[in-house]
């Protein structure tokens, strides 16, 4: 499955996150060591974040994270408060451009970690129940994407919460071909919200560190260092927040 990393904090170069860590989110692209494949290369993608921008920027591409030297001089060089990485190990969807995350609608950034194995027998009812202009905004065939527009469809920034629950419903149960499996990383760009569901209550990995050197914190699939004690495993089934405040959990049970 795929690995995620987040920041949020004082601004420094991305590759302190994405690049640079001992576990960083580029060694997790050929050496991940919480999931059930190893490498991650059907693409990769940062969003990030200024003061200043409307929409973050965005930086993906079909390449596996390793072969990419541009992303390692991009994120030399960008620094950002906010940001999100993914490297991609595709369940669903061809490996292109517009199938890698993170996907962005206006402000709002979207990673996904996982499956939902019977997408194919819903999709047709998942966009169905879009409003014209996040339909109009799909442009890749994950059900990661989908997931994303369904979300906001269902006020996901509003009410994160409920969001989930509604779209869960709208998923319905897991089927023979296997668990729904939902790890999930998003940002309006001054929060970074996150939540672990699995309908087998085996969730995809996702840590939170509130104690980073410069007084930032991050979100990583996997610790992305060794120090005892600094990184702790995210809570099932709840909405966590990130922001200068710390690391929060703001609702509990969501299914």
């Amino acid at each position: 499955m795929c690995r995620i990393a987040a920041y949020l904090g004082p601004p420094i170069p991305m590759e302190n996150i994405i690049t640079r860590p001992v576990h960083s989110l580029l060694s997790q692209s050929q050496h991940a060591e919480e999931a059930k494949l190893q490498v991650n290369g059907d693409g990769f993608g940062v969003a990030w974040y200024d003061a200043f921008a409307s929409a973050p920027g965005l930086y993906r591409d079909v390449l596996p994270a390793w072969a990419d030297d541009n992303l390692v001089h991009l994120c030399r060089m960008v620094r950002s408060p906010l940001f999100i990485g993914h490297v991609r190990a595709s369940t669903m969807g061809e490996t292109t451009k517009a199938n890698c995350h993170p996907f962005v609608s206006d402000r709002v950034s979207f990673c996904h970690n996982g499956q939902i194995p019977h997408f194919r027998q819903i999709r047709r009812r998942l966009e169905m129940a879009l409003s014209e202009e996040l339909f109009l905004q799909r442009r890749g065939t994950t059900d990661s994407e989908i997931l994303f527009l369904t979300l906001l469809n269902n006020d996901l920034m509003r009410d994160p919460g409920a969001a989930f629950a509604k779209t869960l419903d709208l998923l319905g149960p897991s089927t023979d071909a296997g668990p729904i499996r939902l790890t999930c990383v998003w940002s309006d760009g001054i929060s970074i919200f996150a939540i672990r569901y699995a309908s087998d209550n085996r969730c995809p990995t996702l840590y939170g560190s509130a104690s980073l050197d410069n007084g930032g914190a991050a979100l990583a699939s996997e610790p992305l260092c060794t120090s005892p004690g600094r990184w702790q495993a995210l809570p099932v089934n709840a909405i966590c927040r990130l922001s200068e405040n710390g690391l929060e959990v703001l609702s509990h049970q969501i299914a």
